[in-house]
């Protein structure tokens, strides 16, 4: 494997792309989902489970992981890849996001973001250098600049203050991650809703020649044609040669369409969050295992799949779990959304491959829509 970050273009249909992006650790396949691994763990799953349902990487958070157990911590005993057993490549956010949704337990300024912990009221400091400062602490391979992040909807002046200093932000966090071969820092897009904003906000990325190009701000409250509104003004003014990671993102009707505007990475908390209160994602759509209607059906969730949770328990058994608070049931839930997650990333990116990028959309699309109620 290279000793270098390197992301290839490998076909493309539409402005749908598929990709590879080549580092140390190993390839992430491009269009990719990456599962959400907050505080070092992809809830309810262990990490032999997560890369055996195809995921090529995984997302750590700075925020929380700065608080417990602690970036230095966790660096003093072998980082993070070792520390949560997983060897492939980590993505680590810059815990913006997490900091912006304290509300009244944060103050930002230019030199950063002052906030209480949630968890026992401490207060701490982050920084643009202290954000890259604990993501190499905990040995991240891909680091994410640190950005505010504002709501949807919000007054255009807001918006564009926000931006402009997580441009600035980006600025100190392309110096203080320096040089580091193998890994890579990814500017984050902002701008809100107002198409001049983004525009401005991803031409300024461009002229800083990252490794990669994230867009922010958005899944926050806003419409989802909104959302690929947006897209559709901002990955065109993104480098052609380097990857596209869409933040916190989404469902799979979103995935789906946001591939055919040009994304090449996702992630979202969505699947393990679902599968925790019962909602499985299958090929025939969203089924909640609490209704009624499954006690007695004795139909795995999808006979077809290859993931045994989705495979060989019934759904009469998955709803007496659910409805019973059984651990078991978000266990058996989290890895059957997961399993799903990833087969639908594979068949995007094998679509794209054969040139075939808008049927699949559309028969997956399709499929969702006749729903579960008849046998599979």
């Amino acid at each position: 494997m290279t000793e270098n970050f390197q992301f290839s273009l490998l076909a493309r249909d539409g402005a749908a792309r598929r990709g590879s992006i080549t580092m140390p650790r190993g390839e992430i396949r491009t269009p990719a989902f990456m599962p959400v691994g907050t505080g070092g763990t992809v809830k309810a799953m262990y990490m032999d489970q997560v890369r055996a349902l195809g995921a090529d990487v995984i997302l750590g958070n700075t925020y929380h992981l700065m608080l417990r157990p602690g970036a230095e911590r966790i660096a003093r005993l072998g980082g993070l890849h070792e520390f949560c057993r997983w060897e492939h490549p980590i993505l680590t956010d810059s815990g913006g996001f997490q900091v912006m949704s304290l509300a009244g337990l944060r103050k930002i300024t230019e030199k950063g973001v002052t906030f209480q912990s949630h968890v026992d009221g401490t207060k701490h400091e982050m920084s643009p250098e202290r954000s890259i400062e604990i993501q190499g602490l905990l040995g991240s391979d891909i680091q994410m600049q640190l950005d505010e992040c504002v709501r949807l909807p919000a007054d255009e002046k807001a918006i564009e203050k926000s931006m402009e200093m997580s441009l600035r932000w980006a600025e100190r966090c392309k110096k203080a991650f320096g040089d580091q071969p193998g890994r890579a820092m990814f500017g984050i897009v902002q701008g809100g809703d107002v198409v001049h904003l983004r525009e401005r906000s991803a031409t300024a990325l461009k002229d800083m020649d990252l490794k990669g190009y994230a867009i922010g701000g958005l899944a926050v409250g806003e419409p989802q044609e909104v959302m690929l509104a947006m897209l559709d003004i901002t990955c065109p003014l993104l480098p052609e040669d380097r990857p596209r990671y869409l933040m916190g993102v989404g469902t799979p009707d979103d995935i789906l369409k946001s591939v055919a505007r040009g994304i090449d990475m996702f992630d979202c908390v969505m699947p393990t969050r679902a599968g925790r209160h019962g909602l499985a994602y299958t090929r025939r759509g969203k089924i909640n295992l609490r209704n009624a209607r499954h006690a007695e059906d004795t139909r795995p969730l999808d006979e077809q799949s290859d993931c045994p949770a989705a495979r060989d328990y019934s759904r009469a058994y998955l709803h007496h779990l659910v409805r019973s608070n059984e651990a078991l049931g978000g266990m058996l839930l989290s890895w059957n959304n997961l399993a799903y997650y990833q087969q639908l990333m594979q068949g995007i990116r094998d679509a794209i491959e054969a040139g075939c990028y808008a049927d699949f959309m559309a028969q997956t699309q399709a499929e969702w829509e006749r729903g579960d109620i008849e046998p599979l």
